[in-house]
């Protein structure tokens, strides 16, 4: 994966399949999102936090209840909710700072990524070299990429200030006996968040987290739906 500055010269032909699919890296069972995305995130997914590799937790979309699933997609390239994780909706495109680190966020793009063709999809350029409307709403995404990343370390160190992680035990099931388990999951403590005093709640919303902490409790009912989700597909006729 070799990620260089996006320009309409060297890129100006390049076009980008916007289609989902397997084959682009979607099929997964969960996605990294960011409290800048939460609103929209908490209306179609369940969200949990979750160690990622490094060690810190971090808050994860859950797609799937099985390894590399994703309930959301239809197989014919659709995706079935009205909201798209940005993550799985950035394709061949990052962002990051200068080297300098003067100056705003630059797009790059990998060449190399399965979604880019010169042959189909949708033109990243205008023909006179202008950004076309995708490229402008991608870079929409990319932002609420960039600033959400700088956002979770504080999110968690405000809510461990609040004592508002817990873990929680989510067994989820479909049908009369399938249950299927997502393991080492956080989510907020709806008690200890609705008894928070006036200067904890002013606190985190001085921060910025009040509304994140809230939208993640609340985007646990989105689990059933998951599994309603689940056990739709596995009755469907193949």
């Amino acid at each position: 994966m070799t990620h260089v500055l996006l320009n309409n010269v060297d890129h100006g032909d390049l076009n980008v399949v916007t289609r989902h699919g397997p084959e682009f890296g979607d099929a997964v069972n969960q996605v990294l999102v960011f409290p800048t995305e939460f609103e929209n995130v908490q209306r179609e997914y369940p969200i949990v936090l979750r160690r990622s590799a490094e060690g810190p937790l971090r808050p994860v979309a859950l797609l799937g209840l099985s390894r590399d699933e994703n309930l959301f997609l239809d197989g014919a390239g659709g995706w079935q909710a009205g909201y798209v994780p940005a993550l799985l909706q950035r394709g061949p495109f990052s962002i990051a700072a200068p080297a300098d680190a003067e100056g705003e966020p630059m797009i790059h793009i990998d060449p190399e990524h399965p979604r880019v063709s010169r042959s189909e999809g949708t033109p990243i350029f205008l023909p006179q070299g202008g950004n076309s409307p995708y490229l402008e709403r991608i870079a929409g995404v990319l932002r609420i990429i960039y600033i959400g990343h700088h956002l979770l370390d504080p999110m968690n160190a405000a809510f461990e200030r609040a004592d508002l992680l817990r873990p929680v035990n989510l067994d989820v099931r479909v049908g009369e006996t399938e249950v299927y388990r997502v393991p080492e999951a956080f989510t907020i403590d709806r008690e200890r968040l609705a008894a928070l005093d006036s200067k904890e709640l002013a606190d985190l919303h001085k921060e910025g987290f009040l509304q994140s902490a809230f939208m993640i409790a609340a985007s646990l009912g989105n689990v059933q739906r998951l599994a309603d989700r689940k056990s739709q597909q596995q009755d469907a006729p193949a």
